[in-house]
């Protein structure tokens, strides 16, 4: 049993309780014509590996887990979208845009980039990386290329987790960043908000009705937080705070946007909220330090460093992310509804 602040740590357990064990569905057919994804590092699978940045680890170990290895994921093996794109019915993977082909569009693309945010200037510290600016306008040309009809497009599922890097490698960056010195964490929220909102109109016009946002965790608890801002004993709550106004925001756009736009369906994905869990039920007993070796200042693996040997034990595979066991959880979750509103992820498909 894991013992004081690590018991009540961090986003998930408790919302997903209810579908940690869920199985994928019997086979029942391809559920959308395409599955579009856009994000961060929790949804990025390799579209980093091109890039000239410190957000890249299309190396061992990560990938343990995962039958094609090292890719590019930020886990152990599958991420997110990756048990999605299973549960919606689709044979394989949704590809990274990097190295795909232009036909691709017509089955889906994931376009996220470990490091990006809904700010340009987020992660500079990282090095390149695509915003979700960019990843909307290189979902543009993809279906502009491929010649992705409206009327399928407006039937695909599309799904988004970006904003952690905008506190974590911006809002929150130490020395004290540019953003902290000129907003209020309400007001850096309410601009954050205003961009997504002019990103999402933008998909809104290129076709996208089935939308599921996932809004930000606990990220004062994890390991890299914990460690700098939580002085090395607890979450930092001045960070999870933060992540809070934040995701309030997101819910209230959320439903503006069902107002707004005719024909529309976008749900939020709450990763944030939950009661103090019992992780031993789910057979997790590690809440409070990474998988894999990582070197101290440093969030991720160690080139080839030894691992854990039981990763189902684990939250955090590195000093961010996410072990495969967590991810299933979520996305059982999302798709059954356990932690989204107004739509489950198994709405928006059918």
């Amino acid at each position: 049993m894991v013992e004081g602040e690590s018991k009540a740590l961090w986003l998930v357990v408790a919302t997903v309780f209810a579908a940690a064990t869920a199985v994928l569905p019997e086979a029942r057919g391809q559920q959308v014509p395409c599955y579009f994804v856009f994000g961060d590092s929790v949804f990025d699978n390799g579209n980093n590996n091109v890039l000239n940045t410190m957000a890249k680890v299309n190396y061992p170990p990560y990938g343990i887990d995962f039958s094609q290895g090292a890719t590019g994921r930020f886990s152990n093996g599958r991420n997110i979208p990756d048990v999605i794109a299973q549960l919606v019915g689709f044979n394989d993977f949704i590809p990274p845009l990097a190295g795909a082909s232009p036909t691709q569009a017509n089955i889906g693309l994931n376009y996220a980039s470990g490091a990006g945010g809904i700010r340009d200037d987020t992660s500079q510290n990282m090095g390149e990386r695509i915003s979700l600016r960019q990843q909307v306008n290189n979902h543009r040309s993809a279906i502009t290329n491929a010649a992705v009809p409206q009327s399928k497009l407006r039937q695909c599922l599309y799904t988004i987790s970006i904003g952690s890097n905008d506190y974590l490698n911006n809002y929150f960056l130490q020395p004290r960043s540019r953003t902290n010195r000129l907003f209020t964490p309400n007001q850096y929220a309410q601009s954050l908000i205003l961009r997504y909102r002019l990103y999402l109109t933008e998909l809104y016009v290129l076709g996208a009705r089935n939308v599921a946002l996932f809004g930000i965790g606990k990220i004062g608890c994890t390991p890299r937080v914990v460690a700098t801002l939580g002085g090395g004993v607890g979450c930092a709550e001045q960070v999870n705070q933060a992540a809070d106004i934040f995701n309030t925001n997101l819910k209230t756009l959320i439903a503006d946007l069902n107002n707004q736009l005719p024909g529309v369906r976008f749900t939020y994905v709450d990763l944030f909220s939950g009661n103090a869990a019992d992780f031993a039920a789910l057979g997790i007993t590690v809440a409070d330090r990474s998988c894999c070796t990582v070197v101290s200042g440093e969030e991720l693996c160690l080139l080839n460093g030894p691992v854990c040997p039981d990763r189902t034990k684990y939250i955090f595979w590195d000093n961010v992310h996410t072990t495969e066991a967590i991810n299933v959880a979520i996305a059982n979750s999302s798709y059954n509804g356990v932690n989204t509103s107004p739509f489950s992820i198994s709405q928006l498909v059918n």
